[in-house]
């Protein structure tokens, strides 16, 4: 018997090198895709439909998607202990919108969205560790713990916004600076389908065709603002087609290669100096609007598990990368591995580090001003703010 079981781990072993020794030239490094078409308004020609991924673009996006995911979820854990509070809203299942949007665009082009905010932050460079020390309010997260979930920034990322709708006009602002500066650069403002109908992003809409703002319009459609249906709240549900004189897209959100496809198109629409462009992703979020909707109230739990098993983003993604032999099981596996050890580690010193100090409440409020006295909330308690 003991014979027979140092033989089995030695074949284990055997195995577990030759898989180990897999050079990368055993692997394909780029493969062509064939994507779903995306529908167009006021456009005469639409995104490619047969693209490339390189390997090496393939295992990014994989990683950048799983990290997105595990840090949700293990929000969604430090929640439910009442380690994180407030508001706080979840990204799992949209995965593929703020990698496939990335994938499109450059880290100096500028981008600002809603409160569904935690994807946006780390794509733009901000950290696992920084993320999470936010969201429970420690002064290593990336707003010194003073922001928490809805108000994360990061070079040219102009944060989450609490205000439904309130970042368009905003990020329409950023694109007429993109324009004065005359650098080249855009500007993306997301909206979900809940803030579609607001009136100020019909303003801006105006404003920015008025202008020819280089800015990307883009509507993260989940099908529920909160718990509404967008049937129930929308008398038309083709977002891409609001803009009315603004040309548009509809593209399918939980695909990382379509949203990378129409970003690119519409940033070269953009670059082009054509004037703005509407992007309606059609996507799906696995958890209710916030922590404090259980989300089955108004759609069933069999209808979550469908989208799961027949539309999500990274088992789409993973399907691709096997079955094209972009990479090994094992290889994927020990990516998931070392994103599940780097969330731990970001939520073990997010629970450990220290909260901001008081005196440090009103620091900030200016950028490289001399320091300043500010109101308190009587005339005997005077704050001081430093830059």
């Amino acid at each position: 018997n003991n014979t027979l079981r140092k033989l089995v781990a030695n074949v284990r072993y055997v195995s577990a090198a030759v898989v180990s020794a897999r050079t990368y030239a055993d692997f394909t490094t780029e493969a062509s895709f064939e994507i779903k078409k995306c529908d167009i308004h006021k456009l005469d020609e639409a995104p490619a439909t047969q693209v490339v991924m390189t390997r090496d673009e393939g295992l990014q996006y994989y990683r950048i998607m799983q990290t997105i995911r595990r840090m949700e979820l293990k929000a969604d854990q430090l929640y439910k202990q009442k380690i994180i509070r407030g508001f706080c809203h979840l990204y799992d299942g949209q995965e593929a919108c703020a990698v496939g949007i990335e994938a499109g665009i450059n880290l100096t082009d500028h981008l600002i969205t809603a409160y569904r905010a935690h994807g946006y932050t780390y794509t733009r460079g901000g950290t696992v560790k920084e993320i999470m020390s936010e969201l429970t309010g420690r002064r290593g997260g990336i707003a010194k713990g003073k922001g928490g979930s809805m108000h994360m920034y990061t070079k040219n990322f102009y944060g989450g916004n609490g205000i439904v709708g309130a970042q368009v006009p905003l990020g329409a602002g950023v694109a007429l600076a993109c324009k004065y500066q005359g650098k080249n650069e855009l500007s993306v403002s997301l909206y979900g389908d809940g803030a579609a109908n607001q009136g100020q992003i019909f303003e801006t809409y105006n404003m920015a065709a008025l202008w020819k703002l280089p800015a990307i319009f883009i509507c993260e459609n989940n099908r529920y603002g909160m718990g509404t249906p967008v049937e129930r709240s929308a008398a038309s549900t083709d977002y891409y087609k609001r803009g009315d004189y603004i040309p548009g897209l509809r593209v399918d959100g939980m695909d990382v290669l379509c949203v990378r496809e129409a970003t690119k198109f519409a940033a070269d629409h953009c670059r082009a100096g054509k004037g703005p462009i509407l992007m309606e992703l059609q996507t799906y979020r696995y958890h209710g609007h916030s922590m404090s909707d259980p989300g089955v109230s108004y759609r069933t739990r069999e209808e979550i598990q469908e989208v799961r098993g027949k539309s999500d983003p990274i088992s789409l993604l993973k399907d691709r990368i096997l079955s094209n032999n972009m990479a090994s099981v094992e290889e994927l596996k020990e990516i998931d591995v070392s994103v599940r050890k780097e969330i731990e580690d970001a939520a073990q010193f997010a629970t450990t580090d220290p909260e901001p100090p008081l005196e440090e409440l009103c620091n900030h409020i200016f950028k490289n001003d001399p320091p300043m006295e500010v109101r308190s909330t009587n005339p005997w308690i005077k704050l001081k703010s430093v830059s």
